[in-house]
């Protein structure tokens, strides 16, 4: 399974943009029961958990409530991030993750830069 993410680039603050990754190769079981995440690494700072998908629902990082929304389309094999109002602080490495029962796979990352 290779996870390809896209979707990165500049905007200004206050902008938006949508995140996706696909996971090719993954059979459909598979992916449907994994559970989906996006995480993000700025400069100096540790990666940290954005927000992640399941079949039990999904999660966000307090920083993001409100603004981010994560979302998947399993016949696609894709999951997405949709991220409005973004703010300077959002800018980030963003990469996806796949969590097949702790069996973990990462995709390469899309930069985000928010400028103020």
């Amino acid at each position: 399974v290779q996870l390809q993410a896209s979707g990165g680039g500049l905007v200004q603050a206050g902008g938006s943009l949508k995140l996706s990754c696909k996971a090719s190769g993954s059979i459909l079981s598979t992916f449907i029961g994994s559970t989906m995440g996006w995480y993000r690494q700025a400069p100096g700072e540790q990666r940290e958990l954005v927000a992640s998908i399941s079949g039990r629902g999904m999660n966000y990082a307090d920083s993001v409530k409100g603004r981010f929304t994560i979302s998947r389309d399993n016949a696609k094999r894709t999951v997405y991030l949709q991220m409005d109002n973004l703010k300077p602080e959002d800018t980030a490495v963003y990469s996806c993750n796949m969590d097949w029962y702790g069996t973990l796979r990462w995709g390469q990352g899309t930069q985000v830069t928010v400028s103020s």
